[in-house]
C-alpha cells in the first residue's frame, strides 16, 4: 500500500509539473527556433544532472544499461521536445494538448513491450476507445488543426511512451532521477553541437516571456518532471501509473487558456473528458 501511494503520488507531481510544458514550449518557439529551444534545454538540464551526480558521487551506470539510456535519450530529451516544439509552429498548445490523450496509451504498450508488464485483457478496448476519440478529433478539426502538426504531435507521443516505459523499467534498476540524468548526460555532445549551430543571431529580440518558458521547460520538464514521474512509474506500475496522464490534459487546458489567452474550444474539452472516462476504466484493469 505505501509502494502504490508513493508511485500514484510521485506519479501526480509529475504530471502537474509535465502540464505546463506544452504551453511554455508555444511561448518560447515565438523567441527561438526550434532546433535551439530543443538543444538548450537539453544542455541546461544536463548540466544540473551532471552537477547533482557529481555532488551525491553516483557510480556509473553499467555498459548494459546504455543502450536502454540511448532509448531515453532519443524519446524523451530529444524525440518529445524537438517535434512538439515544431509542431506547436503550427498548431495552437490547446490543440496538442488534447494528444497527451494519447501517452497514456502508448506508454502502457511500450510497459509491455520493454517494461515486462502484462495488463488484463479488459484494459486494451478502453485504452483503444480513448486513442480513437484523440485520432477523431484530429480528423475533424477545429479551426486550430494542422495535419503537419498533428502527425509531428502524434510521433512526439509514440516517442514519449517509449522513453517514459524504458526509463521507468531502468529506474527500477538506477533510479529516477539518475535516469534522466545519464540520458541528458549521453545526449548532452549533440545537444550542445546543435545549440552551438543554431545559436541565435540576435538576442535583443527575444522577448521576457519566451526567456521564461525556456527556463520552464529545461529546469522543470527536462529534469525535475522526470525525477517524480519515474519514481512514480516504477514504483506504481508502468501501464497503472501512466493513467494519471489523464489529468494533464485538464490542467494543460486551463493553462492554455488562462495564461496564453488561447481559444479552448468546446470539442477539445469535450474530447478530453471521453479520453478521461476511457483512460479512468482501463487503469481499472491495468
Amino acid at each position: 500500500m505505501q509502494s502504490a501511494g508513493s508511485g500514484w503520488g510521485n506519479g501526480l507531481l509529475g504530471v502537474i509539473i509535465f502540464s505546463a510544458s506544452l504551453p511554455a514550449t508555444r511561448v518560447a518557439v515565438g523567441g527561438f527556433s526550434a532546433l535551439f529551444l530543443t538543444s538548450a534545454r537539453a544542455v541546461i538540464a544536463a548540466l544540473l544532472g551532471a552537477a547533482l551526480l557529481g555532488l551525491l558521487r553516483q557510480a556509473r551506470p553499467a555498459r548494459k544499461d546504455l543502450a536502454s539510456l540511448a532509448i531515453v535519450a532519443v524519446g524523451v530529451v530529444i524525440g518529445f521536445p524537438l517535434l512538439t516544439a515544431l509542431a506547436l509552429q503550427h498548431i495552437t498548445s490547446a490543440h496538442s494538448i488534447v494528444f497527451i490523450g494519447l501517452l497514456p496509451l502508448s506508454t502502457a504498450i511500450f510497459g509491455v513491450l520493454r517494461g515486462g508488464e502484462r495488463p488484463q485483457p479488459l484494459f486494451w478496448p478502453f485504452a483503444v476507445a480513448g486513442s480513437a476519440t484523440v485520432a477523431g478529433f484530429a480528423l475533424a478539426g477545429d479551426g486550430s488543426a494542422s495535419l503537419t502538426g498533428d502527425l509531428l504531435m502524434v510521433a512526439a507521443i509514440v516517442l514519449c511512451g517509449l522513453g517514459y516505459a524504458e526509463g521507468a523499467a531502468l529506474s527500477r534498476r538506477l533510479g529516477g532521477w539518475q535516469v534522466i540524468s545519464w540520458a541528458l548526460l549521453l545526449a548532452l555532445p549533440l545537444m550542445a553541437a546543435l545549440a552551438i549551430l543554431t545559436w541565435p543571431p540576435v538576442w535583443s529580440g527575444v522577448t521576457v516571456p519566451a526567456w521564461i518558458g525556456l527556463g520552464y521547460v529545461s529546469v522543470f520538464s527536462m529534469f525535475v518532471g522526470f525525477i517524480f514521474w519515474y519514481r512514480g512509474l516504477a514504483v506504481g506500475g508502468i501501464a497503472r501509473v501512466g493513467q494519471l496522464q489523464q489529468l494533464q490534459p485538464f490542467f494543460g487546458l486551463a493553462l492554455a487558456g488562462f495564461l496564453l489567452r488561447e481559444p479552448v474550444a468546446w470539442s477539445m474539452i469535450a474530447a478530453t473528458a471521453v479520453v478521461v472516462v476511457c483512460v479512468f476504466f482501463a487503469r481499472q484493469f491495468a
